[in-house]
This record gives C-alpha cells, structure tokens and sequence, in this order.
C-alpha cells in the first residue's frame, strides 16, 4: 500500500493507478507493437522536418519557421504520453505518481494549446504571403514570428496552469484508478468526491476561447485567402496555393476536430473507455501523420528532401 495524505475533504493520493487502453493481456502486448512504431515514425518525421528546415537554405522563411516549430512541439507532446504508454502496456498494473500526473497534465495540455494558437499563426503567415506578396518579408518579419510563437506558448501556459491548478486542488477519495492511459482532465474529474462543476465550467471556457478565437483567426485567414485567390488569373498560382494551404487545412481539422470531441462536450456525455482511442489518435497518430501531410502535399518540401538525398548520396560516394 502506498502512504496518501488525508485531508479534511478527503486523500490526496501518492500516486494513481492508470487502467490504461485495456484491461484484456492478450491485446497489450499487440497495442505495443502497433503503437511503437506510430511513436516512432512521429519522432523521425518531425524531427527530421526540423533538421531539413534548419539545413535547407531556402526554407528559411517564415512559412518553415512555424512549421519546423510546429514539428518541435508534435515531437514533444507525443513524447509527453507516448514513451510511458508503451512501457505501461508491457506492464501488468500502471501506476504514475501524484506529482507527476500534475506534471505530466501541464505540459501535456500547454503544448496542446500552444499548437491550436501555432496553427492560427500559420495562417495568418499563409494570408500575408498569398494575399500581399510583396510586402510578405516585410510584414512578416523574424520579430513578428518570434512574437507570434511567444503568444502562443504564453496561451498555452495559462491554459495549462488554469487546468491543473484546478484539477489537482481536487480531493480523490472514492478511487486511484485513472480510467486512461495518462493523466487527462476528464478522467480525473470522474473519480474527484469533491463538486467538479468549476472545473467542467473552466475546462468548457478556457479551451472554448483558445480553440473559438484560433477558428475564428484561421477562418478569417482564409477568408481573405480565398478572395485573393478568386482574383487569380494564373492557374499555377491558384494549384500553389491549394498545395501549400491544403496541408494546413489538413492538419487543422485533424487536430481541431478531435479537441473539441473531447473536451467541448458536457460531463454527462463522456465515455472513457470510448475516448480513449480518441486520445490514442490526438497524442500518438496526428503527430505522426502532420510530417507525411506537410511533406507529400508540399512541394517545397519535397525538393528539399531531393536535394538532402542527392547530397547524402554523394557524400556517400565521396567516402568510397
């Protein structure tokens, strides 16, 4: 038995016992061996999109400048979940301690939001450069980029503040058992003694705002991006722009989508054990698949990993 600490209103546990994606042994160890290479192509995607963005040249713009931070931030908050996930599942009970549930949920949820305001940044960057093209460097300079990721990581740390500060002020005196495989708000508040309807009111609002103001920037965006593409006379322009904006929408509505399934929802209509694949697809599968949707559907990309090829080949023959 583990020591908890009894308050007044209830236990503050040492540590939470995760039930994970499933209780059934013959399934984990094949979720192992499915979900480890999704983790893994998710790690080598996106860091391999920053390292060519940072060795290419001509990706030095601000285009690439948000993507290869957005790859940073896939990279790091599927690593949040992920690494843990895989070796609990190899386990036969999961547990996680106190502290670092809280820890886990903070980083997990700031980078989350950080990467709803990182997309609206995106297209604001996809507005300027489509719908004022020659005023694009100037607009979009490097201190409005830095201040553009500044915002949306100062967004995403209050949100996640908010969240876990009211999350584990809670007391859990009816169960430890987390019916998730890593410390989500939902799961939490289910198994909280103590009235959670600040926290669902909070959960409602704070992600309301960020994910309503995001849409409405990106919608905006686009807005303006369409009317600029309706005064196209050039075909190759209007097929250039659908290449490099189609990848983004792509990724918004992956992302968007199951955010808002999850947590814009009331109390009364969660489904843990339903949603548990939702969370599987939003912390391990869309930070995979966001490097393949930048890269097959951008050409810009896809030359500079010809050129990245063409001279790792040939330094290759050089050493022979």
């Amino acid at each position: 038995m583990t020591p908890e600490n009894v308050t007044g209103a209830g236990v503050v546990p040492a540590e939470f016992i995760l039930l994970g994606i499933t209780d059934r042994g013959d399934l984990r160890l094949a979720l192992f061996l499915i979900f480890l290479p999704i983790y893994l192509v998710s790690l080598l995607g996106n860091m391999g999109m920053v390292l060519l963005i940072r060795v290419d040249a001509r990706l030095h713009t601000p285009m690439y400048f948000f993507l290869a931070n957005l790859s940073l931030l896939d990279t790091c908050y599927s690593s949040a979940i992920g690494p843990k996930m895989l070796v609990d599942l190899l386990l036969p009970r999961a547990t996680i301690p106190y502290a670092a549930c809280a820890l886990q949920m903070f980083v997990f949820t700031g980078l989350a939001d950080a990467e709803c305001c990182l997309l609206a940044a995106m297209a604001y960057d996809r507005y300027v450069a489509i719908g004022n093209p020659l005023l694009y460097p100037t607009v979009m300079s490097r201190r409005l980029c830095l201040t553009l990721l500044g915002a949306s990581g100062v967004g995403g740390a209050v949100s996640a503040f908010i969240h876990t500060t009211f999350t584990f002020r809670l007391h859990f005196c009816s169960s430890r058992e987390v019916n998730s495989f890593f410390c989500d708000i939902p799961p939490l508040l289910a198994i909280s003694c103590d009235d959670t309807s600040l926290n669902e009111l909070l959960l409602f609002a704070v992600c309301g705002f960020i994910q309503t103001a995001t849409v409405l920037a990106i919608v905006v965006s686009y807005g303006f991006i369409a009317g600029a593409v309706i005064r196209m006379h050039s075909a190759e322009g209007r097929r250039q722009v659908a290449s490099t904006c189609g990848s983004h929408l792509t990724a918004v509505a992956l992302l968007y989508g199951t955010l808002i399934f999850m947590y814009l929802r009331p109390s009364s209509s969660y489904a843990l054990d339903s949603d548990k694949m939702t969370s599987v697809f939003y912390t391990l599968v869309i930070p995979a698949l966001n490097p393949l949707i930048y890269s097959l559907r951008n050409k810009e990309v896809k030359a500079a990993l010809a050129r990245a090829w063409s001279r790792s080949c040939s330094h290759g023959q050089g050493r022979r």
